[in-house]
């Protein structure tokens, strides 16, 4: 009985492979090989058996004629089965034309030695037989087969074969669907000798095939196998190819090191039919996958484009292995995002780290932290990653610090375990429209994020970010360059004391403009600046201005507009190539000087300017540029912005005659106290507490509870950092705990400088000799107040004298109670006069004094410039002069060899 069936393909010149049509409901055809009856052809090798002559040329022949057609069959014979597979021998016809008296008659096939009697159809094929032969056709050929070579198996040295015809097209056939991505091609080469290779189609993935019995497929792998073998098998098609099957290297994998890679059991390529990719149908129908790390591959030819736009059609259709797909977002350009536009202009204003920016929108003026979509920057505590994450911070602060961009925001990352949610964008910047991110993959200098298979949240250009990190790994560039890069030293801080910032001044000073970057900025005309060339950072104050104070932390307050102040500073220094100089250093080791931004725009005239900060008329008198201060500060009262926002012209007009009586005298104040502190660093000064008030009784009983709470209070948290500005509970040499505030802390030596703010004493303690100050005892202003004696001062510390007045202070003062008149107030600072309550003249001269006492002594002298009121008590003013006159004619101290020269 005649059957019909369609020629999967051909084994050899006298054999078929046969398949049934697909189910109702697609599925997969069964199969069946049929040997022609009568006839046969040279058999096909393999790889431990060479090809009999003519083989391939007769199967060619019968590949040619039927694959793909519908073919009638009638078996004439059953054999037993192979591995399922029915066998039968028996005839076949297409198109009427019976496949067997074709090959004879192109001589492809010769007729069998028959042990029946022959019949009158097989004298007609053997007539046919012997015309080919006589014409010398096919196998008759006298001149033998064209010499080939055919190798079965792999190339042995697979790199040096990729490297010879990557990129070429190639003629090739298809002998095998593995899979539905997976194909075993015979490579037809242009030396006319046949190569086997195994590849995978590039740019997706099928579901696996069960390769044995007892196994069982991936769901839509049998049907996506079909798809490609209804399609290509047998058929002659281009490949090309593109790469070996290891991913993009990993960054810091073994570079010279590394052994020589095996050979490879496939190859990654194209496979193009004349009718088109079957990868892009396979993804279109459902069954197959893209592979994002294949999209550098496919970069140049636009076929990751394809590609993708052919996963866009199946998740529509939910096709397949798409089924259960979430529904594609809906990413327009103008929808707003949690309330804020999704695309907009921008101004770069910080760079945190490789992967993460803050923008100001150029419309709202609202700041925006955002994440480089689909983006992974180097990581600052890996030691391996630390080089490069600097490499790569300095490469985006480089390229976009207060600069320009356009930012579309793709996808908002929820937040998850310590990190905060963020909005993910893709940011572009230039002429060009360049993707930041891009540039950085490109450059080495980060990596694409492996998104999880139906990620949706991923850049819109994540295939060119992919491209280009396997750019930049077949480079060798950043990241993948494999060398073990040394981390980053830590930058000196040359402001970490007075003491050390000195030695720097007079060599800033001579260098004149430095080049530098805004590491931070602490406040309106305060800076973190870094020193490239030095690897050094310093706090810069500006000279001549003085910018309202920020809160340092939640117990503080800020002065008014100094948040703006800072806001303002950072916006437009925050991370910029600036010029510094240097014109002196103050106490506490920052550096006073002036910052250039694009060397005209004077930093401190454009905060003044602004009405942001004010002159400070003792420091400005003395600059080059005081006039253009004076005028920008007119300038903003004028304009009555932000600090002059309620200025007055008639009112300070009016308050300015008395306003020059600044350094009068004041009202005769007398207070118990006593001297709590002396020290003399930075430079002399003191510390007192004012007694009989009501806050040394309630600091005597705070000081009693205290005791009892660090008795129980447990060890601070593994983590606890104490910064600067805060209050703390710290631990003294003599064992106790007292309130202290943090004047600057060194989690790198895990040690504080500390000020006891009860009793003005400072003192460096270890992080493990702090805690947290409980709430409880934080109401309590610190009892301590900074004083310096008024009117004098003692000799200057190059004195050999200065050590003997530093000893008779202490003798005169220390832990004594004593009365003091406050004859002067400079902000916090108390000055002085000291008065001993033992000594039997003060009874009739409200003028004797300690002060007094330590100049007719000869350790001190008038400090005329530091205390300018002194004009305004003129009976101190001669009450001094006497004493003066008194250790010239005694040569007390100071006058000792003589009269010396008073420093004015």
């Amino acid at each position: 009985m005649a059957m019909k069936a369609i020629v999967k393909s051909v084994i050899s010149g006298d054999s078929l492979l046969l398949r049934g049509s697909p189910g109702p409901q697609g599925q997969i055809p069964k199969e069946r090989v049929l040997h022609l009856a009568d006839i046969q052809a040279p058999r096909m090798g393999t790889a431990s058996r060479e090809d009999e002559d003519w083989a391939f040329e007769s199967r060619e022949f019968l590949r040619a004629l039927a694959v793909g057609k519908p073919v009638t069959f009638t078996s004439t014979h059953a054999l037993p089965p192979s591995d399922d597979v029915p066998r039968d021998i028996g005839t076949a016809e297409i198109n009427g034309v019976d496949l067997a008296s074709e090959l004879l008659k192109n001589g492809w096939a010769k007729l069998k030695d028959l042990k029946r009697d022959p019949t009158e159809e097989d004298v007609r094929k053997r007539e046919i037989e012997a015309e080919a032969r006589a014409a010398g056709k096919g196998v008759w050929n006298p001149h033998g087969p064209k010499a080939r070579a055919t190798n079965y198996m792999m190339p042995t040295d697979s790199q040096g074969f990729l490297a010879e015809y990557k990129g070429q097209p190639i003629d090739g056939l298809v002998e095998q669907v593995k899979d539905g991505s997976t194909l075993r091609i015979r490579l037809l080469m242009p030396d006319g000798d046949h190569q086997f290779v195994n590849i995978a189609l590039a740019g997706v993935r099928c579901p696996r095939v069960a390769s044995k019995q007892g196994e069982a497929s991936e769901q839509w792998g049998e049907e996506a196998k079909f798809f490609t073998e209804s399609r290509l098998l047998q058929r002659y098609v281009k490949v090309t190819l593109l790469s070996l099957p290891n991913a993009a290297p990993t960054p810091f994998q073994a570079g010279a090191n590394a052994t020589a890679p095996p050979p490879a059991t496939i190859f990654i390529g194209t496979v193009l039919h004349p009718a088109g990719n079957v990868a892009e149908h396979l993804v279109s129908a459902g069954l197959a996958r893209v592979v994002d790390w294949h999209a550098g591959m496919l970069a140049s030819s636009g076929g990751m484009e394809r590609l993708r736009a052919a996963e866009k059609v199946a998740k529509e259709k939910r096709a397949c292995l798409y089924a259960n797909a979430p529904a594609p977002s809906a990413k327009s350009n103008g929808a707003a995002l949690n309330g804020s536009s999704r695309s907009f202009d921008a101004t770069v204003t910080r760079v945190w780290s490789a992967d993460q920016i803050s923008v100001v929108d150029r419309e709202t003026g609202k700041e925006r932290r955002l994440q480089l979509s689909s983006t992974r920057g180097p990581r600052p505590s890996d030691p391996k990653q630390a080089y490069w994450a600097q490499e790569a911070r300095e490469f985006l602060r480089k390229r976009l610090i207060g600069k320009h961009v356009k930012v579309h925001v793709d996808f908002i990352r929820p937040r998850e375990g310590e990190f905060e949610e963020r909005e993910c964008a893709t940011v572009r910047y230039g002429g060009q429209n360049s993707n930041i991110a891009e540039q950085l993959i490109e450059k080495g200098l980060a990596t694409a994020v492996r998104h999880k298979r139906d990620d949706e949240d991923r850049s819109p250009e994540y295939d060119k970010l992919m491209a280009a990190e396997q750019a930049a790994a077949a480079e060798g560039r950043g990241l993948h360059s494999g060398k073990d890069m040394p981390a980053p030293k830590q930058p000196l801080n040359i402001s970490e004391s007075a003491h050390r910032a000195t030695t720097f001044v007079n060599g800033f000073k001579r260098l004149g403009r430095i080049p530098a970057v805004v590491e931070y900025v602490a406040a309106g005309s305060r800076f973190k600046i870094y020193l490239p060339k030095d690897n050094q950072v310093l706090t810069l104050v500006l000279s001549g201005v003085r910018a309202p104070r920020t809160a340092r932390n939640a117990s503080e307050s800020s002065e008014p507009y100094g948040p703006e102040s800072a806001e303002f500073a950072t916006r437009r220094y925050m991370q910029r190539d600036v010029e510094i100089e240097i014109h002196d250093a103050d106490k506490s080791g920052g550096f006073i000087g002036a910052l250039y931004l694009n060397k005209t725009e004077n930093a401190a005239i454009t905060l003044v300017k602004e009405g942001l900060a004010t002159v400070h008329p003792y420091s400005a008198d003395n600059l080059s540029w005081a006039k253009q201060l004076y005028d920008a500060e007119e300038e903003a009262k004028q304009a009555k912005r932000n600090i002059w926002k309620d200025y007055d012209e008639a009112a300070e007009q009016a308050t300015e005659a008395p306003a020059e009586d600044a350094n009068g005298p004041l009202k005769t104040e007398y207070l118990d106290v006593i001297i709590s502190d002396v020290r003399t660093k930075p430079h002399f000064a003191f510390s007192i507490q004012i007694l009989n008030t009501e806050g040394i009784a309630s600091l005597e009983q705070l000081m009693r509870e205290f005791s009892l709470h660090h008795k129980t209070v447990a060890a601070p948290p593994g983590g606890f950092v104490p910064r600067a500005g805060d209050l703390v509970s710290a631990k003294f040499s003599d064992g106790q705990w007292y309130r202290a505030r943090v004047r600057r802390a060194s989690p790198v030596k895990k040690e504080a400088e500390v000020t006891f703010i009860d009793y003005g004493n400072q003192d460096t303690v270890g992080f493990s000799d702090i805690r947290p100050l409980d709430p409880r005892f934080r109401s309590l202003p610190g009892q301590a107040h900074d004083a310096r004696l008024s009117f004098v001062k003692l000799v200057p510390a190059e004195s050999e004298y200065h050590e003997e007045a530093v000893d008779r202070f202490r003798q005169l003062c220390e832990g004594r109670k004593l009365v003091a008149n406050i004859d002067h107030r400079e902000g916090p600072v108390l000055h002085l006069r000291l008065i001993d309550p033992t000594n039997p003249a003060v009874a009739h001269d409200p003028y004797e004094s300690i002060n007094v006492e330590l100049v007719r002594e000869g350790l001190a002298t008038v400090d005329k410039k530091g205390c300018r009121y002194l004009s305004s008590y003129p009976a101190m003013a001669k009450k001094l002069q006497e004493a003066i006159t008194t250790a010239k004619r005694d040569r007390a101290g100071m006058f000792e060899f003589g009269d010396v020269e008073e420093d004015d």
